[in-house]
């Protein structure tokens, strides 16, 4: 991996252009997440992983991925892939496997 840690990016646009609704689904998505954290590290019910973080890009409701997710748990770096893909979710950035 390189120093920079690798993204994937689910948009919350549909693959036909349509803005994915409800509107809080990358916070919901990144609230289910919230319990995968590096090793050590205190986490707290109230903050979102370091890895699934949700964002606004450009204007559109976003969710960071970090590649790291795989490493420490497969089945959830699986859920957030296919997520997006039962949705029909844009994605960008490096890709799912």
């Amino acid at each position: 991996m390189s120093q920079h840690a690798k993204k994937l990016i689910i948009h919350g646009t549909t693959l036909e252009g349509r803005r994915f609704r409800p509107s809080d689904w990358a916070e919901r998505l990144a609230g289910v997440m919230s319990q995968f954290r590096p090793k050590g590290s205190e986490g707290s019910h109230m903050t979102y992983s370091p890895y699934v973080v949700p964002r606004v890009i450009d204007g559109v409701r976003c969710v960071v991925v970090d590649h790291r997710l795989r490493d420490i748990s497969p089945l959830a770096w699986q859920f957030v892939c296919d997520f997006a893909k039962d949705n029909d979710l844009q994605t960008s950035g490096d890709a799912q496997d």
